[in-house]
């Protein structure tokens, strides 16, 4: 590998052959990064970072690993605060490879034109991942997985740092005396009032995270259940899987009902484990936080106590901490400065559960409502139906008039149609990863409207009642992209809280509600599910007119109401032909395309249902052109943390 010797190189790391650096065009090249490491090869690569094998001619060729992490931010002073922040965790983990021997060592930390890079040992060994892959785990493996890795979690969490990212190719079984070494703390937070002061980044791995972590908030408890998700994985030799268009699927879960189906798997198998060790691994995968294990320890004493009562198990002593791992008594926090758990704000303390009779707190404020789900054949016989619930806030705008805002939970999906399905513009179909965030139930109303158009102007006039289908519970429409804009610029003036157009991933992702059909009800959508033009074929149905909100009986998964047909919505994004270059975190494409021209989803009253599919896309001027145009209003969820 060739090293380009520019000192503000981004990504100096360029192959052989190379004549010039693939990121900054440079010609210089050496074989050493900081005329110290050689650079072998990419050994694993993330959204946001990517991670080599190396050896560091300084110290005898010694094997080491270096990890180079590129920080999401814009701008001189953001990019120096992410700097100082990476420094600082950089900090903690040198202190925790320094002082527990299941925990790399940090050897070095610098900057690299716009990158951050951390030098680690190299551990030699495989991970669990790889043993999983050729081998079933038993119930005593199990036990001292448990065991060895809640030793570790003690001693990390004793000092503050939660890892975040806790799975099988994470952990190695170290070759030279067969322990378990805890990898790539790249995700680790330090928990205190400092951090939990500024906006959180949601660092996780879809399949082992729990639903807390995935919103933001990260606690000791994250880091359990990620453990526990380890180890039924093992036991049960079942890992999620992608398929050929993205999609992910997991045999071991239902993101929908928020279950386990692991006990289903090894009865299937026909493994049986004992009741003590089912019941702290139920412990372990408790959904809300609050009712799994507070501590590494508190695990550690139920296995214990589960070893004593079965001597089939294998025992193992209470670990002797070593001197050089006992924190000095002029270090130990006085108990007056320890934050609060309370203020880690788990799930269990933004929700508000429907019937417990609980009063929130002020960063509370979230309720529940129920709903009906549908799933339809291709011919629109239904097939199924389900009783769900989601949660939601509801913002005052005067006059009894509200809205509701849906919590959108974060999640992978995959964006686009399939070469049989659509046109080119909805393609290529290619994996997103949303943040959970918050969008209105139902498209903005007419009495909404013109309750926002009453408030002071921001940077235009809004006509009260500019819709041709007049009805206060009727959809708005024919309003422009700048109209739209300025209505949520009002709203945030009103309420001190960041409201937005969604971006055009996440008005698919909050479409589809988890799903990967056509249209969210299924194959296809009827008169009986949606306002749209189904005067076509048998059907010769069409309202020819808006209806009101909510009009229909049932709602997606997500508890969203007339995202297929009634009007088109605007999103925030700028027109592009297709999705070559897209962004894959959910955010605006603000990039390239045409900025006269802005994203419409989900087809109106006048369309066909195929102008409907939840990939569906088209655009419109603007400043209007074909004044048919509705919208949304939506709210990242860390907004609405720091407003309440």
């Amino acid at each position: 590998m060739r090293i380009c010797e520019n000192p503000h190189c981004s990504n100096p790391f360029n192959p052989e052959g190379n004549n010039f650096c693939n990121s900054c065009g440079y010609s210089q090249f050496s074989i050493l990064l900081r005329n110290r490491y050689r650079i072998f090869s990419l050994i694993g690569e993330g959204g946001f970072s990517k991670t080599y094998v190396a050896e560091d001619v300084d110290r005898l060729n010694a094997s080491c690993v270096v990890k180079q992490f590129f920080p999401q931010v814009e701008g001189t002073v953001a990019r120096i605060k992410a700097a100082e922040l990476f420094k600082e965790e950089a900090f903690h983990l040198y202190e925790l490879g320094e002082k527990h021997l299941q925990i790399p060592k940090l050897l070095a930390y610098f900057q690299q034109g716009l990158s951050l890079c951390l030098v680690q040992e190299f551990v030699q060994g495989k991970t669990l991942l790889q043993e999983l892959l050729t081998r079933s785990f038993g119930e005593a493996e199990i036990i001292e997985i448990i065991t060895d890795l809640c030793s570790v979690l003690k001693f990390v969490h004793a000092h503050n740092v939660i890892h975040r990212d806790i799975k099988p190719e994470n952990i190695i079984r170290r070759q030279s005396d067969q322990k378990l070494v805890l990898i790539d703390f790249g995700g680790a937070k330090q928990v205190t009032q400092t951090s939990l002061a500024r906006q959180a980044t949601a660092v996780y791995t879809i399949g082992y995270a729990p639903s807390e972590q995935m919103a933001g908030f990260a606690c000791q408890a994250s880091d359990l259940y990620a453990l526990g998700v380890t180890c039924i994985r093992m036991i049960t030799q079942s890992l999620p899987k992608q398929d050929s268009y993205g999609q992910i699927h997991d045999r071991l879960y239902d993101p929908m009902t928020a279950q386990w189906f692991w006990r289903e798997i090894l009865l299937e198998k026909g493994i049986t484990i004992s009741e003590g060790l089912g019941r702290i691994l139920d412990k372990l995968l408790e959904h809300l936080p609050s009712g799994r294990y507070q501590s590494a320890e508190d695990v550690l004493k139920d296995l214990y106590e589960l070893k004593g009562n079965n001597n089939s198990l294998p025992h193992k002593k209470p670990e002797i901490i070593p001197e050089s791992e006992i924190i000095p008594e002029s270090e130990i926090i006085p108990e007056s400065e320890i934050i609060p758990e309370s203020e880690i704000i788990p799930e269990s303390e933004i929700i508000r559960v429907a019937g417990s009779g609980e009063t929130p707190s002020n960063r509370s404020g979230l309720q529940i409502f129920t709903y009906n789900v549908v799933t339809v054949d291709i011919n629109g016989n239904e097939i199924g139906q389900s009783h769900r619930s989601a949660k939601f806030f509801t913002e005052e705008l005067g006059n009894n008039i509200i809205v509701n805002m849906v919590l959108i939970p974060g999640g992978v999906f995959t964006m686009g149609s399939l070469i049989t399905e659509g046109d080119a513009d909805e393609r290529p179909q290619h994996q997103v990863a949303v943040e959970t965030f918050f969008l209105s139930k139902f498209p903005i109303t007419q009495a909404q409207w013109r309750a926002v158009a009453a408030l002071p102007p921001v940077k235009q006039n809004l006509h009260p009642n500019p819709s041709k289908f007049r009805g206060a519970n009727r959809p708005v429409e024919n309003i422009s992209w700048y109209e739209a804009c300025e209505f949520c610029a009002r709203l945030k003036q009103k309420t001190g809280k960041n409201y937005r157009l969604p971006s055009e991933a996440e008005w698919e992702y909050a479409c589809r509600a988890g799903t990967n059909t056509p249209f969210n009800f299924g194959e296809t959508i009827t008169n009986k599910l949606a306002n749209c033009n189904t005067n076509y074929e048998k059907l010769r149905y069409y309202r020819n007119e808006t209806t009101t909100v909510g009009s229909f009986q049932f709602a997606n998964a997500f508890g969203l109401y007339d995202m297929h047909g009634l009007v088109w919505e605007w999103c925030a994004d700028p027109w592009h032909k297709d999705y070559q270059g897209a962004p894959d975190d959910g955010s605006v494409w603000e990039t390239g395309g045409d900025n006269h021209r802005r994203v419409l989803r989900g087809g109106s009253w006048n369309f066909t249902p195929d102008m409907c599919r939840s990939s569906s896309r088209s655009w419109n001027e603007s400043d209007g052109g074909l004044r048919i145009s509705g919208f949304r209003v939506s709210m990242n969820f860390w907004d609405w943390i720091n407003c309440c």
